[in-house]
């Protein structure tokens, strides 16, 4: 389904991935796990190309989109829930879902789409007045994955959706992950909390200052002496 072959991106003399390939087959969730630092937000950003590119090729469905600009890829199903959740904060919470359908003309496709948004998260329809600004970081990563599936995803790029969450509140989200995953959207996953990625993706990739230095099924990583000593605490 994406295909990402010697991606490189560099700030200035900085070398942020260093030539990295990797695959996302259809139905999986994948995962890239690193430190602070190791490219894998950088490697999000140049998939949906909202940064420059020093060289590379990335595949999506079969298609070069390599140099295409971002809202066309965003046509094409490919849909980024950036880090820091970027919510429209002045909006209200059905404002927000709206505007994640702004691609669409389907009007039975868009109001099936957000009663299915309201099934995940409940909570975002106790609030669908309410200001975006005014929701609690969790209820705000809800609005943020719920904008995007709002725009109907094939892939759905996820970065670090776990973050600054108190940890009931994790486990509710990658509850939610693979409900989003099971009802047939193929997932790209960026998370510092590698244990709880890895226990719900398919296949991993250790990225390392710009380099993939490791991949494999999931249950292999977990089970990695390199791995739990550097991600899990072990």
């Amino acid at each position: 389904m994406l295909y990402v072959s010697e991606l490189s991106v560099s700030y200035g003399a900085i070398k942020a991935l260093r030539g990295i390939s990797f695959e996302v087959h259809e139905g999986e969730i994948i995962t890239l796990i690193g430190s602070n630092g190791a490219g894998k937000t950088t490697t999000l950003h140049a998939v949906s190309n909202i940064i420059k590119k020093g060289g590379g090729q990335i595949l999506f469905e079969g298609e070069d989109i390599t140099g295409m600009p971002a809202n066309m890829i965003v046509r094409k199903g490919l849909i980024h829930v950036p880090e820091g959740r970027r919510i429209f904060a002045n909006l209200t919470v059905r404002e927000n879902l709206e505007m994640g359908a702004f691609t669409r003309t389907d009007r039975a496709g868009i109001k099936r789409d957000m009663e299915k948004v309201f099934s995940l998260f409940p909570r975002l329809k106790e609030r669908i007045r309410q200001y975006a600004g005014t929701l609690s970081g969790g209820e705000q990563q809800m609005l943020a994955m719920g904008r995007a599936l709002m725009a109907d995803p094939r892939l759905l790029l996820l970065d670090e959706p776990s973050m600054g969450l108190a940890p009931i509140l994790v486990d509710e989200i990658f509850s939610i992950i693979l409900e989003i995953n099971k009802s047939g959207t193929t997932i790209l996953l960026v998370e510092q909390n590698a244990y709880k990625a890895l226990s719900i993706a398919s296949r991993a990739y250790i990225l390392e200052t710009g380099v993939i230095n490791k991949s494999g099924s999931s249950q292999e990583l977990l089970h990695d002496d390199s791995v739990k000593k550097a991600y899990l605490g072990g």
